[in-house]
């Protein structure tokens, strides 16, 4: 569950998941409306809206809509449309990234007045070549760390320190990260001037109060990239908790870049009954059938997050 500020003692940080009584429970989903969503993304969904509806906290819904090359309104309107079909709703407006640019760039803003950030010119072949394999993909080297003057095509890295960060996490355990083996300088701002995924995530979950975050094991990197934000920039940071990632039968993650099968609103009780079983929840067989509405009252009187599955992957049929 989440908690206060973490203690950073010395060259290493830790980030607890005790949460404290005055905390009122927040958490979100946060989808890229580059298409519909696919069961994948419908598991971390009702994770996250079952901790935040047993918590008796609340359940936000945000739209990681920065990039315009890849996210549409039509895409928007679509994940709406499946989420209110599989009783999924949300309690305040949606945040739309796209909406609070100036929020990031402040934020972009203050990291160069920290003299934490240095321009980069690799290109995605150098990228290739170059990184170092890493426990969450790829390691940027430091190629351009001696920069000074940006070229006209720079893409802006945050210089990360030395040492490592912990993070407590309910499903996955103790997870530790070194700062400059696991982690590296990575991207705060795209040489298409749009500011990167890690730096948006991070102004959000403050700006919308987040106390706690479900999503992929996919994406564990990116939560030691945003604790480390977050500890530079003196904000509060939620808790993190990291569902396994759902794969099919060859290995390939269920990813709308793998074209998973979206999924549809005639089959909304049977899905969410299908991802109930993925948690863990064991479902009854009588429940088969039955609309959204009903199943997820049931998987709301019933949710236990201790039953969830504590592994990375999960391989699963293609229905």
């Amino acid at each position: 569950m989440p908690g206060g500020p973490g203690s950073i003692g010395g060259r290493e940080g830790r980030y607890s998941t005790a949460m404290s009584v005055t905390q009122t429970y927040r958490g979100r989903f946060a989808p890229t409306p580059s298409g519909p969503l696919h069961l994948g993304s419908l598991l971390t969904a009702l994770a996250s809206h079952l901790q935040a509806r047993t918590a008796g906290g609340t359940w936000l819904l945000r739209l990681d809509d920065l990039d315009s090359g890849r996210s549409t309104p039509e895409h928007a309107a679509t994940i709406l449309r499946q989420l209110e079909a599989h009783a999924l709703q949300w309690d305040e407006p949606p945040r739309l990234q796209s909406q609070h640019v100036d929020e990031y760039r402040d934020a972009f803003v203050r990291l160069q007045q920290l003299g934490l950030l240095f321009p980069c010119g690799c290109t995605r072949a150098r990228l290739a070549r170059d990184s170092l394999p890493g426990v969450d993909g790829p390691v940027y080297a430091g190629t351009c760390r001696g920069e000074i003057v940006p070229g006209p095509h720079c893409a802006w890295r945050l210089r990360v320190g030395t040492g490592q960060l912990r993070l407590s996490d309910p499903w996955q355990g103790e997870l530790r990260r070194d700062l400059e083996r696991d982690i590296g300088d990575f991207v705060v701002r795209r040489a298409d001037g749009i500011i990167g995924y890690q730096l948006a995530c991070t102004v959000d979950e403050v700006a919308q109060g987040i106390t706690e975050v479900v999503r992929g094991a996919d994406l564990i990197g990116s939560s030691f990239r945003q604790l480390y934000l977050q500890q530079v920039l003196g904000l509060a940071h939620p808790a993190y908790r990291h569902l396994p990632v759902l794969a099919a039968p060859d290995g390939l993650k269920l990813s709308k870049q793998n074209h998973a099968t979206p999924i549809a609103a005639e089959h909304a009780g049977c899905n969410l009954y299908r991802c109930l079983e993925l948690l863990g929840q064991a479902p009854p067989a009588a429940l088969r059938g039955a609309g959204a509405a009903e199943t997820l009252r049931w998987g709301l009187q019933h949710w236990d997050p201790g039953r969830a599955p504590r592994r990375l992957q999960m391989t699963i049929e293609i229905t």
